[in-house]
């Protein structure tokens, strides 16, 4: 067969068979078709497909078809990235600066010191830090990995539970919009590079004078043409930031950022989101999947992603039980918030990719960290619904 025979062979993999289970085994209120399409990636990846078929695998998932898909990834969770951005609302966030400081930096701070101590176990073995990774890097990555809140996903379940417009809803959506801010951040010092160190100030001073000029174009030009300038402002920003080595998933995100939501028509911008996720995003979940390894042992992978997902679960809830405690919340509404911000997938996953890339840590991490993240986020909407029933039935009789 050719290769783009072979490529079309792939394509039909990535998206009948996660479709398939998500449909007949109707998994939507514990694994919506995006978590289904994660473990999908993870099992069709070398270390469950490749290892039971090892010769299927070889030919379907040969390096020219492995290039081409990795292709379409970087593009569709660059723009998947970019989105996010251009949806963050940080006025909202600031003119409600106080509890939503207290909150975020408490969602962050605990799950990530969490997250760092099980690190520090972690490295007690070899197996886990990267070629390239310092052992301060491997650490604070990991606690950041077991802080991080998927705001994408997190938006999809909260559409699912019917609360995205509610008071609450709104509320963990400032939240994770500043953690998420907080995230490219880590990232932005973890990758760090004194070497490159001129042509990374260089980047920033360049970006910041390209931002402004932008946002002038941007208010200036047909609503029509904004897509369109934006995804040329994107590529841009995301060669730069590669460039200068941040990696361009840093500069997707600031692309994004400095763009103001109000530019562009909402339900244009669900339907893009809700496009990249059916078209292209598959395709970046299965590559993930293909960079899962097992190599340190299976056990040992499954051990040190249970100890993550207990930090990040724990980390989370306490963080927000006490910054409930600080800001007067009504009984049951800690629980919800913090299991609703357990959610990780895909912003976990690209942040965990980005070290993988820089080698900061190993393919078993990664593989362990893939576990922790779907594994949040398959627990968040079964905890979450009988909470938000019993929250609602306290309410009604209050009232």
């Amino acid at each position: 067969m050719s290769t783009t025979e072979i490529f079309l062979i792939a394509m039909l993999i990535i998206f009948t068979v996660p479709y398939l289970v998500w449909r007949i085994g109707r998994t939507d209120h514990y694994a919506p078709l995006v978590v289904v399409q994660i473990v999908g990636g993870i099992l069709l990846g070398p270390g469950i497909l490749g290892a039971a078929f090892p010769e299927y695998y070889r030919f379907v998932f040969n390096p020219q078809v492995v290039t081409a898909l990795n292709g379409i990834a970087w593009w569709a969770v660059m723009m998947f990235v970019w989105v996010a951005g251009i949806e963050l609302d940080l006025r909202e966030t600031w003119r409600r600066r106080r509890e939503t400081g207290v909150t975020a930096g408490l969602a962050l701070a605990v799950p990530l010191l969490f997250g760092s101590l099980a690190a520090m176990l972690m490295l007690r073995f070899d197996g886990w830090a990267g070629p390239n990774g310092q052992p301060w890097q491997v650490i604070l990555g990991i606690g950041m990995a077991c802080a991080v809140t998927a705001l994408p996903i997190l938006v999809l379940l909260m559409e699912k539970l019917d609360i995205l417009r509610q008071p609450i809803g709104q509320r963990i959506l400032r939240y994770a919009s500043m953690d998420d801010v907080a995230i490219w951040g880590v990232l932005a010092c973890i990758l760090l590079d004194w070497d490159r160190m001129g042509r990374q100030l260089g980047f920033l001073a360049g970006f910041a004078i390209a931002a402004f000029a932008i946002r002038r174009i941007m208010t200036r030009i047909p609503a029509s043409d904004r897509w369109y300038v934006g995804l040329i402002w994107l590529a841009a920003c995301g060669f730069a930031a590669d460039w200068a080595g941040l990696h361009f998933m840093v500069g997707a995100f600031l692309s994004g950022a400095v763009i103001d939501a109000d530019w562009f028509d909402q339900k244009q911008m669900d339907e893009f989101r809700g496009n990249i996720l059916l078209a292209v995003m598959p395709v970046f979940f299965l590559s993930t999947g293909l960079r899962t390894n097992w190599d340190v042992g299976g056990l040992a992978v499954f051990g040190a992603a249970a100890l993550l997902l207990v930090a990040a679960v724990a980390g989370k809830l306490a963080g927000i039980h006490l910054a409930g405690r600080l800001l007067g919340w009504e009984k049951g509404e800690a629980s919800i918030v913090g299991w609703l911000l357990q959610t990780k997938a895909l912003i976990m996953i690209i942040f965990a990719n980005i070290l993988l890339d820089k080698q900061i840590i190993t393919n078993e991490t990664f593989t362990a960290l893939l576990l922790m993240a779907v594994g949040s986020t398959m627990l968040t909407i079964p905890v979450v619904k009988p909470r938000l029933a019993r929250l609602a039935h306290l309410r009604d009789k209050k009232g």
